[in-house]
């Protein structure tokens, strides 16, 4: 059964009329179209008993046709409205649509406001958004394929990066030298803007790439990932560049046991909370608690962050087929940045990483 026969059979076994998906992610996920709308309106429309079908803006409409969607796709111009053409073509199928399910995590405001007008005696009551998470989270075997393939491409940019650094490069001459290899070797677009910090820049964990040339002896730190097919890789590697001090030697290693020791422990039917309390414990224990601010892991499959969280207070019991990050962080600001990063798939009896680049720490020559 496809995953929108599946969305389908929801909306019939809980008595929803329609279920309206505004997350373009999500529509990916459904039809194999990948658009960011930015400001237009972009929505799949599902009905319990009817076909689908997507509404776009004009110029994505034959973009629409090319991924082989096999139900009708409607589109707008700039200056019509939208909303009233998605009136039309939803009383063409039911000319009393009352019980509808939308994404209560993603459908904004004002838009939401548009579809109350044009369906003033509409009740907004189902809620997609956990339904389309659960639906997400176990990957299939073809989806899991798709994942190493990116995870392939991931470990590739790695080894350009590392290769690249220079005294007389900046971080965002790396990051150019990493996207610049990839494009030439047809992967087009990366799962994020990669990331390269050097020296202390690191300790911002989501900090952007720099014009400050490449220290020597420190360390630097790579995020980076790929989309294949709609799939993404996301991987992080942190990497001395020349001889560092013991001090900064004692934080990358803390790191990497516990991003190491969380890997190895992770298997089904263990808690989300309880592998973050695995690697959390570490880093406490070595006095360094007070800088892993973030949550260990994320969902990751179409998009980089998804359902679910690998932290605290998550009860979520792992399953194989489930995608998620591992990835401890150290961050000491005026001192040094540490993140150590694989994505995980679970297996039967534990998990297999989509990236393969060393993770103990690697000391490249300064150049």
């Amino acid at each position: 059964m496809s995953h929108l026969e599946n969305l389908q059979n929801w909306l019939s076994t809980n008595g929803y009329q329609i279920g309206y998906i505004s997350d373009f992610k999500n529509i990916q996920y459904y039809t194999g179209f990948s658009s960011d709308p930015v400001e237009r309106t972009l929505a799949l429309l599902v009905f319990a008993d009817q076909e689908p079908f997507i509404f776009a803006p004009a110029l994505e409409v034959e973009a629409v046709k090319e991924v082989g969607w096999k139900y009708p796709v409607y589109g707008y111009l700039d200056h019509e409205d939208p909303y009233e053409i998605i009136k039309a073509q939803v009383l063409q199928r039911n000319q009393y649509p009352v019980k509808w399910a939308i994404e209560k995590g993603n459908l904004n405001v004002s838009r939401f406001e548009q579809l109350q007008q044009k369906f003033p005696q509409a009740k907004f009551e189902g809620n997609l958004t956990p339904v389309i998470e659960q639906e997400r989270l176990i990957k299939t075997p073809d989806e899991i394929e798709k994942l190493k393939i990116a995870g392939k491409w991931a470990d590739f940019a790695f080894k350009v990066g590392f290769d690249a650094l220079s005294t007389k490069r900046t971080e965002q001459d790396v990051v150019a030298e990493i996207e610049y290899a990839l494009k030439k070797k047809g992967i087009t677009h990366t799962s994020f803007d990669t990331i390269v910090q050097g020296g202390t820049n690191a300790a911002e964990p989501h900090g952007a790439p720099k014009t400050d040339l490449i220290q020597p002896n420190k360390l630097v730190l790579f995020d980076l990932g790929v989309i294949y097919q709609g799939y993404i890789s996301d991987a992080s590697r942190t990497v001395a560049f020349g001889e560092i001090d013991q001090k900064t030697k004692d934080i990358y290693q803390v790191c990497l046991e516990a991003q190491l020791t969380a890997q190895a422990a992770a298997k089904p039917g263990m808690k989300a909370s309880q592998l973050d309390k695995i690697a959390r414990d570490i880093i406490d224990k070595a006095g360094f608690g007070k800088y892993f601010i973030h949550r260990l892991g994320h969902g990751m499959g179409q998009s980089e962050h998804e359902f679910p969280s690998i932290m605290e207070g998550n009860d979520m019991e792992l399953q194989p087929g489930m995608c998620f990050s591992i990835e401890p962080g150290i961050y000491i600001p005026g001192v040094a940045g540490v993140r150590i990063e694989d994505c995980v798939h679970v297996t039967a009896d534990g998990v297999e990483p989509f990236t393969h680049t060393s993770k103990e720490l690697q000391v490249l020559p300064v150049k």
